[in-house]
């Protein structure tokens, strides 16, 4: 099963991005045993219009634009369902499963998601309470989907 992250905003070259690429090399090569992987990246720059809704709008259109065609959307967001790692990757393998190919995790920009994107996604999923810069979110991200794919391929990584 492909998977795929799509965010408002981009990483920076430098410890962000050197930081995911390490997650998602780990993935690619974890994940092959438990059909996970690869794991692909789009990046949008935030939106420029004057007001929140408009912003929101602008970038929910190019998050679902670049997730047309995956079977399943995920909307990162603060308040949504929360996930230990072990339930996370059990959600995960269980949508392979299910015969799913393809799920895109969209992270929106500063403003949060717009409507279309709340109203598409199969699931709002939180990375926790507190609010992480987006950056940082992707890092998280990749790492549980590394943690996931280990999890389900029986790798000592996670030690719960």
């Amino acid at each position: 099963m492909r998977l795929s992250i799509i965010a408002i905003g981009r990483l920076k070259d430098g410890p962000e991005r050197e930081l995911y690429q390490r997650y998602a090399k780990r993935i690619d090569e974890a994940g092959r045993g438990v059909a996970l992987g690869p794991l692909a990246l789009t990046e949008f720059p935030e939106a420029r219009q004057s007001s929140a809704k408009q912003r929101q709008a602008d970038e929910a259109q190019r998050l679902i634009g670049a997730a047309d065609g995956a079977d399943l959307m995920v909307a990162l967001d603060e308040r949504g369902k929360t996930f230990g790692s072990e339930a996370f990757a059990r959600w995960l393998g269980a949508q392979r499963d299910e015969g799913r190919r393809t799920i895109a995790f969209l992270i929106g920009g500063a403003d949060g998601h717009g409507e279309a994107v709340s109203a598409q996604a199969s699931l709002k999923m939180s990375l926790g309470p507190m609010t992480l810069p987006h950056g940082l979110a992707r890092i998280v991200l990749a790492e549980q989907l590394y943690r996931a794919a280990t999890i389900l391929a029986g790798h000592p990584y996670h030690r719960a």
